[in-house]
């Protein structure tokens, strides 16, 4: 039996969100691609985790799946016709879309550089789209999903919440103008997720807004994209689902 190939983007680190959505899928029985980009994690908090793609590739191979992982800088606008050319050449057709690529600096309104707010866009935004019009140029007529990953993170942190905003609106489109595709597309704002960018006063205070008590792990988003990927998930579409253990609540 054929295994369906979801393009996950985003999953240069072995403890991110990306990687816990392509292990989930990957004991699903999804064949899996993936983009990463060393560039963004160079210049965040964590550094760049050299031996994580090729780690996270050998653990979803073990685990049965067909694994390719791609370097993607996606502030270059040929980035997402080029990734999706690549994973198409490896795996045929591309059953799911997964976006979880983001770039995010913080920054107010008044201390956002213009050359930070258009790297956010190109990046969260730009090459979004692109890679939701690949990916619903070449769906197989069995159709297919897109779930992208969102925040409402906007005050102090203009680039990243602005250009994530602009996500959802794109991803919401889809699913009308999609739907004659057999293409259903949603949205999931996870909420603060601890992947190695909190310390622990971070930690603390959205600790003390958790009515669970616990934070949100990547095995977590991941439970709600398999389950959006399911047949039993096929009914959802044009959502924006905020799977934060009640933070916003």
């Amino acid at each position: 039996m054929n295994r369906p190939t979801a393009l996950i983007t985003g999953v240069g680190r072995t403890v991110g969100i990306g990687a816990g959505i392509a292990r989930k899928l990957a004991s699903n029985g999804w064949d899996v691609a993936l983009s990463y980009w060393s560039a963004y994690d160079e210049r965040m908090p964590w550094g760049s985790q050299t031996s994580d793609v090729e780690a996270l590739r050998n653990e979803l191979s073990e685990a049965g799946a067909r694994v390719t992982a791609t370097s993607a800088n996606f502030e270059d606008s040929a980035a997402a016709s080029s990734l999706m050319s690549t994973v198409r050449s490896a795996h045929g057709p591309i059953s799911a879309l997964v976006l979880s690529h983001c770039e995010s600096v913080e920054s107010g309104i008044l201390g956002t550089t213009l050359e930070s707010f258009e790297r956010h866009f190109a990046v969260n935004t730009r090459a979004s789209w692109q890679l939701i019009r690949e990916f619903a140029l070449q769906i197989p007529p069995t159709g297919g999903r897109i779930v992208a990953l969102t925040s409402d993170h906007t005050v102090g942190n203009l680039p990243y919440g602005a250009s994530k905003g602009a996500l959802d609106r794109i991803v919401l489109a889809a699913a009308r103008e999609f739907g004659d595709l057999k293409i259903s597309s949603n949205l999931i704002n996870p909420g603060p997720i601890d992947t190695g960018w909190m310390d622990e006063s971070i930690r603390t205070a959205c600790l003390a807004r958790q009515p669970t008590g616990r934070l949100g792990t990547p095995e977590d988003i991941a439970n709600l994209v398999s389950f959006l990927l399911s047949d039993e998930g096929a009914w959802i579409n044009g959502q924006l689902l905020k799977a934060d253990g009640g933070f916003s609540s």
